[in-house]
């Protein structure tokens, strides 16, 4: 396939003439007309008709036209891609990402992001409230959780399970054999959540559905998790967040044979149809430093 003869024969369509399709172009009426013939010889269909005034596509033309139109687009999408992919990062970079899994793991990518592309400025803004990413000007914003439709675009990098959790001296002041045994102790919520009180634990074939009592209440993840290693009760956190306090011995596992639902790590983009080295390169790191990515998944976003 010559795409050549393709978008010669597009300027011919959208032009009306050989002669403007080839003024268009910045070549011969004689180079259009005969590479347009040679396309209609390749394909043994008339594409065109001719006229002394005008031309015209045949219905089979105009079918190949938009199919044309379709091939050069991606074509010329193609070679914007690779020039951007050839830039290095610059401007400002602009990132919202939720409190907990910000500090824990954009903090150290966006340091690391910030010493190699040191012509690249970055501003992150951490907090569990959802950030509007067109009004906020925001670049790339990361979501935990699990994501709702949307015009906006997200890929995932990663998943992360939830713990019931609590502080070692207080795991020693009771005990607990299935998750029923929960609704009645002390508990922080995470206000941060949408249903913070009730949790759904899962065992081979077996489900349960518990809401637990809240003694306290915190908007924030990081207070919460404050809170339950200063022995204030139990809660529900996620891995990415008590693996170093439950491998340290200041938190403990309540119900480990039990199964919280797992949840996704997502970036989050604006609708766009390219996105600017900054974010590529960023987002690139952060997938490098996810320890749980897996398959890459394309959808919609919050």
């Amino acid at each position: 396939m010559n795409l050549n003869r393709l978008a010669y024969f597009a300027a011919v369509v959208d032009a009306g003439s050989f002669t403007r399709a080839a003024e268009r172009l910045g070549i011969t009426k004689a180079v259009v007309s005969q590479q347009v013939a040679r396309l209609e010889r390749d394909v043994g269909t008339t594409l065109l008709i001719r006229t002394t005034r005008r031309v015209h596509p045949t219905e089979a033309g105009r079918t190949f036209h938009a199919r044309c139109l379709q091939v050069l687009q991606q074509a010329e999408d193609a070679f914007d891609e690779l020039a951007q992919a050839a830039t290095e990062p610059t401007g400002t970079l602009r990132i919202a990402a939720p409190n907990d899994y910000g500090t824990s793991a954009v903090v150290p990518v966006v340091t690391a992001f910030s010493a190699r592309y040191p012509a690249c400025r970055v501003e992150l803004t951490l907090g569990d409230e959802t950030i509007d990413l067109a009004s906020g000007g925001m670049d790339v914003a990361i979501r935990v959780g699990w994501l709702a439709d949307s015009s906006l675009q997200a890929r995932r990098i990663g998943t992360f399970r939830q713990f019931t959790v609590c502080g070692a001296e207080f795991a020693g002041r009771f005990k607990a054999g299935e998750p029923q045994d929960l609704a009645g102790l002390p508990f922080v919520a995470n206000l941060a959540l949408r249903e913070p009180l009730l949790w759904q634990f899962s065992r081979r074939d077996e489900h349960h559905a518990v809401r637990m009592q809240a003694t306290i209440a915190i908007d924030a993840t990081p207070a919460v998790l404050a809170a339950v290693r200063a022995g204030a009760g139990l809660s529900v956190l996620p891995d990415f967040l008590v693996r170093d306090e439950l491998a340290a011995g200041r938190l403990v596992q309540i119900l480990p044979g039990w199964r919280l639902p797992s949840g996704g790590i997502y970036t989050v983009y604006p609708a766009a149809r390219f996105r600017p080295p900054k974010v590529t390169r960023f987002v690139e790191m952060l997938v490098a430093a996810e320890p749980r990515t897996g398959s890459v998944a394309e959808g919609s976003a919050l």
